[in-house]
């Protein structure tokens, strides 16, 4: 590798390391609204159901920016193929694209349904 690609690379871990953080933040803040939750389910409380929704809508709407994040990745990594690379690397980097892309529509399907379920009837996770 050259120095440049070496560079990029390191870069990348960088960001991934810090996502990994927000990861972390998601779970902690997952498991706090589901505090919530339990305590609208056990005492009709709507104040807590709301704070709930308000939470899991957030998780949402910051695990779409990093699925977007990858997305983008994957995306700049097929432009970035030239013939001379492997036949391996191409569908490989193509298949991560394609993971990346479902991984960004289930996030907009899951934030949509945090969204419309006012009366958290469904129950979705971070995954």
């Amino acid at each position: 590798m050259i120095n440049e690609e070496i560079e990029e690379k390191l870069r990348e871990i960088n960001i991934e390391n810090f996502i990994w953080v927000i990861y972390i933040g998601i779970i902690i803040a997952s498991w706090y609204a589901n505090t919530f939750e339990k305590k609208y389910f056990l005492y009709d409380d709507l104040k807590s159901r709301e704070i709930y929704r308000k939470i899991i809508i957030c998780i949402f709407a910051v695990l779409i920016i990093v699925y977007l994040y990858f997305l983008n990745d994957a995306y700049d990594a097929i432009k970035k193929l030239t013939p001379y690379d492997s036949q391996e690397k191409i569908n490989l980097t193509k298949l991560a694209f394609v993971g990346s892309l479902l991984i960004t529509i289930s996030g907009f399907i899951f934030f949509y349904i945090a969204i419309q379920d006012e009366n958290i009837d469904v129950e979705i996770a971070f995954n």
